[in-house]
């Protein structure tokens, strides 16, 4: 095991152990309406910012049209399909309301989002220690609140406690395998190949802010305190990475 795989192993504990964390805090001291919509807001800016951030100008600069087109309306299309899919489910079941629904598309949608977080990490450390760690704060900082924001999410659609934080650590995971991934094979992609890659990202997250994050925010009672905690997760993430 090479020194870099070791080290990204080591740093990517700490946006894992921040998300695991989010979640239990939120699944177990039952956060009221407000703390639920400041969180999910706060997430959305966040998310956002990294789309801004990390995941656009690296597209730009690959400067490939026809992939960035590929990856972003596979991304979209998947999207979707699955949010679709699961609304039919939910109306199918609608009448009976002691049921627990999961909530699949936002779960995706958070999955791809951790996916495209371990990727940036394990290529900032393959680049360079200190774009590695600085990353590593960032994310640690958006892993707590997208932790968070999972468990609200599940809290609202009654899914039991220890259910509930299983997902959540399922989750996880995917940063673990995702951060090793852009530490080592993912490297070895062509330059068409990682603009899909980063487009389907893209496209993803955009879903992910647009379609759940603040939708979900706006069912609670709306207040311009709330919304302005989008814009202050965006300007943290924003000076961070500017920072790297």
């Amino acid at each position: 095991m090479s020194q870099t795989l070791i080290t990204i192993l080591l740093y990517t504990c700490i946006p894992l152990i921040t998300f695991v964390s989010g979640g239990a805090i939120a699944t177990y001291f039952k956060p009221n309406a407000t703390f639920r919509s400041v969180i999910l807001h706060f997430a959305a800016g966040v998310v956002f910012s990294v789309v801004a951030v990390e995941l656009l100008p690296d597209i730009v600069h690959r400067h490939q049209p026809l992939y960035v087109a590929i990856g972003f309306l596979i991304g979209t299309g998947l999207m979707l399909m699955i949010k679709d899919f699961t609304e039919k489910d939910e109306n199918k079941h609608k009448t009976i309301d002691a049921i627990p629904k999961i909530p699949i598309s936002f779960l995706v949608a958070i999955g791809v989002d951790i996916l495209i977080d371990g990727f940036l990490l394990g290529i900032g450390f393959a680049s360079g220690a200190k774009a590695g760690l600085l990353l590593t704060l960032a994310l640690a900082l958006e892993m707590f609140s997208m932790g968070m924001a999972v468990a609200l999410e599940l809290e609202k659609e009654r899914i039991p406690k220890q259910k509930s934080f299983f997902h959540i650590v399922a989750l996880s995971s995917l940063f673990l395998v995702s951060a090793t991934l852009g530490g080592t094979l993912l490297q070895n992609l062509s330059n068409d190949w990682m603009e899909v890659v980063l487009s389907f990202g893209l496209s993803a997250l955009l879903f992910l802010v647009t379609e759940e994050l603040l939708v979900e925010a706006h069912n609670e009672e709306d207040k311009p305190m709330y919304t302005a905690t989008f814009f202050i997760g965006f300007l943290i993430f924003l000076i961070l990475g500017m920072t790297v």
